[in-house]
């Protein structure tokens, strides 16, 4: 007889093995049980449930909010949004309609409120409601600004206080000051103003203008000269510069060294900096109270909320 390939002797011996360290000893195996149902037994009939939603609940009456002008469409997404939105204040975490209702103490949630409904007829989607809230009042959204050694105007207690990054050279900074001032003077002893210098490099006398202003703040005067600047902005040249600087009867010798000194590059190159850290779409930009004025709302307006 020939001897077997060693393959074939090695196989079986190697499949019994494995088969016998999984199932060790198995126990032999009943045979199977038929169990005959019912029909009605085995192939139970049941209808679905169906579970109607709850009726929607009707949009809050919210004091010293106006929702007069929107229509039921609109009042039923405001309503919605008010009830899930959390309040502005951190330390107040329920809805803004209970806020509202409970009148917590929160006297950002009145105007919050108000602000969605505006939002809302505006024709804003939830979602853009939803992430603008979040930019405009949110707690976390509050940037602490360092405000040590920049130019300030109005009581350093006033209760609100404007940070503003100015380009001396561009238009739209000049009707920002105009604004600013108008706001200033409407409400005396209420607001601070303090000004950061974000000279943008499209901007060729912008730097240049803003070294001036803060040399002529080391004789008191850089208000006066921010303002001479901001109007006469189409004339920026090293002449006009200095012409605004003898109108204000500055000492010219000491207004020149100042202008080039290490110091006041330092105040022009923080601000730039801190202005990048913040990363500014560009000038002006307004800070109320720590807070980024957005493209819907007004220096009024925002004031008026935070007092």
């Amino acid at each position: 007889m020939p001897p077997r390939p060693l393959t074939a002797v090695l196989l079986p011996v190697a499949l019994v093995a494995a088969f016998a360290s999984c199932h060790a000893d198995p126990a032999p195996a009943a045979p199977p049980t038929t169990v005959t149902l019912p029909m009605a037994q085995a192939m139970p009939s049941t209808a679905p449930v169906v579970v109607a939603p709850p009726p929607p609940q009707p949009a809050p009456e919210l004091a010293g909010v106006d929702t007069h002008g929107l229509d039921a469409r609109e009042r039923a997404e405001w309503a919605e949004l008010v009830r899930a939105l959390i309040s502005p204040c951190p330390s107040v975490a329920v809805p803004l309609a209970q806020c509202v209702e409970e009148h917590r103490d929160c006297r950002a949630c009145a105007p919050a409120a108000a602000w969605v409904a505006h939002a809302v007829h505006e024709g804003l989607a939830p979602e853009q409601i939803r992430a603008r809230y979040l930019s405009r009042f949110d707690p976390a959204g509050v940037k602490s600004l360092p405000l040590d050694g920049s130019p300030a105007r109005g009581a350093a207690d006033a209760p609100v206080t404007v940070v503003e990054f100015v380009d001396l050279e561009c238009p739209h900074c000049r009707e920002g000051s105009r604004q600013l001032d108008a706001v200033f003077d409407a409400h005396p002893g209420k607001v601070r103003i303090v000004f950061k210098s974000f000279a943008l490099t499209a901007h060729p006398h912008a730097e240049a203008a803003a070294r001036a202003a803060f040399a002529a703040g080391r004789q008191g005067k850089f208000w006066e000269m921010e303002r001479l600047l901001l109007e006469g902005q189409e004339h920026l040249e090293p002449r006009d510069i200095e012409g605004y600087a003898r109108s204000l009867k500055l000492d010219m010798a000491r207004w020149r060294v100042d202008m080039a000194s290490p110091a006041v590059a330092q105040r022009v190159a923080g601000d730039r900096q801190l202005g990048d850290d913040l990363k500014l779409r560009g000038t002006p930009t307004f800070f109320v109270d720590g807070r980024e004025l957005g493209e819907d709302d007004t220096l009024e307006e925002r004031i008026t909320q935070e007092l």
